[in-house]
């Protein structure tokens, strides 16, 4: 009976070939654009874990000012200094590395070529806060941090804005008034976490950007690396504290400093993007309930035209249930055949708007199916109803009809 039913339903689909096509195609709109709006969505979601995960790992940033951004008042909170870093090193457990930083811009000009830039000053520990190797040279030696010597480790697009192809190590690099010799080129990390080129840096020892950059020693920001499997807020409270001593706070003086926590920081941004995530998901599946009513309004003129081929098979002693599971699989089919068409199309469509957005293509299984089950539901719902109104005909009323 089952395999008879079936056929029965396909043959009619064949039948109006055009109408079953527009009456597939919202299903298809509606599966294609849920599961690409969800597959967009979580690799948003994964480009912004990677990108703040690039800034370091169990990355703690110190900044002078109650918070960050506008308002923050970070200019007339007093700024760290490098002994301060060596404070937090030396007396708080569960720290891997800390590096203090201090930066500019400033043009640089090397190989007959000029080239704006960030210039940050600081220690070799500040390759180990924010995750950085070396693709070509050496990091600074202890002689060379204490001295302040004119040495200067490159970004990758810093080296090819100047050098180009051309071999860049051991050239001078001049920074205002001073010339440096580069000793070693960075690997490259390319966009960051907030559109920025991470590249584009020239990194010197912190006493040489003070003495004969800036002329100043102000320190902007301390960068602490926690080791892997610190725990977080012990060493955040260790850290305020420490900095409150040292600033010379009173026990009524709010914080001059914030702490920011990059994996909090990940966390959140995640969780905003998810959200949003949910959010067009919802809105897609919308197109999904449209194209069920469409699959309805399709069986209900289906019955209707077929009025005399039901009273007649009623007449020479079909079942009701034959007849109710025969417009029941027409509709399950249509929405089924256009869930698996709609996840083909929002494959490839997620994998070509990933390429263009620059976001990597995650393959979510369970959206997927979750989509075809409900593309199937919706056919199984709204195919009810035409089908039974089928089933339920007087055999004597379907067969006058004309």
């Amino acid at each position: 009976m089952w395999l008879n039913t079936l056929l029965l339903a396909l043959r009619s689909i064949r039948r109006n070939l055009m109408r079953s096509f527009l009456t597939v195609l919202g299903i298809v709109i509606g599966v294609s654009a849920v599961i690409t709006m969800v597959t967009l969505g979580n690799g948003a979601t994964l480009a912004i874990q990677n990108q703040i995960s690039g800034l370091g790992t169990n990355l703690l940033q110190v900044r002078p000012g109650q918070r960050m951004g506008p308002g923050g008042s970070g200019a007339s909170a007093p700024a760290f200094k490098e002994s301060d870093a060596e404070a937090i090193a030396s007396q708080i457990g569960g720290i891997q590395a800390v590096a203090p930083e201090a930066r500019t811009g400033s043009t640089v000009v090397a190989n007959g070529r000029n080239w704006t830039s960030s210039i940050i000053g600081s220690t070799n520990e500040w390759l180990v806060t924010g995750n950085w190797k070396l693709a070509d040279g050496r990091e600074f030696s202890a002689d060379e941090l204490r001295a302040g010597s004119a040495v200067c480790v490159i970004g990758e697009t810093v080296r090819r804005e100047l050098f180009g192809t051309r071999p860049s190590l051991g050239e001078q690099l001049r920074v205002k008034q001073i010339s440096c010799e580069i000793v070693g080129i960075l690997t490259s990390k390319g966009q960051g976490a907030f559109g920025n080129d991470q590249d584009d840096m020239v990194l010197m020892p912190i006493k040489t950007l003070q003495r004969r950059i800036t002329g100043n020693t102000r320190v902007n920001t301390l960068l602490v690396s926690m080791a892997d499997g610190s725990d977080a807020n012990r060493v955040k409270n260790g850290l305020t504290q420490l900095l409150r001593e040292r600033r010379k706070l009173a026990d009524t003086d709010e914080d001059n400093f914030n702490v920011l926590d990059t994996k909090q920081l990940a966390e959140t941004l995640s969780g905003t993007t998810k959200v949003l995530t949910t959010l067009l998901g919802a809105v897609a599946a919308v197109s999904l309930l449209v194209g069920g009513i469409g699959i309805m309004n399709i069986m209900l003129v289906s019955v209707t035209e077929r009025t005399r081929e039901i009273g007649l098979r009623l007449a020479i002693g079909a079942l009701e249930r034959e007849v109710l599971l025969q417009f029941l699989i027409e509709a399950v089919v249509l929405a089924a055949l256009g869930g698996l068409i709609g996840i083909v199309l929002a494959t490839a469509a997620s994998i070509g708007l990933s390429t263009l957005m620059n976001v990597p293509y995650v393959f979510n299984p369970g959206v997927n199916l979750l989509s075809f089950v409900f593309s199937a539901g919706i056919g199984v719902l709204f195919g009810y109803f035409p089908a039974r109104r089928a089933a339920r005909l007087d055999p004597i009323d379907a067969l006058r009809h004309e």
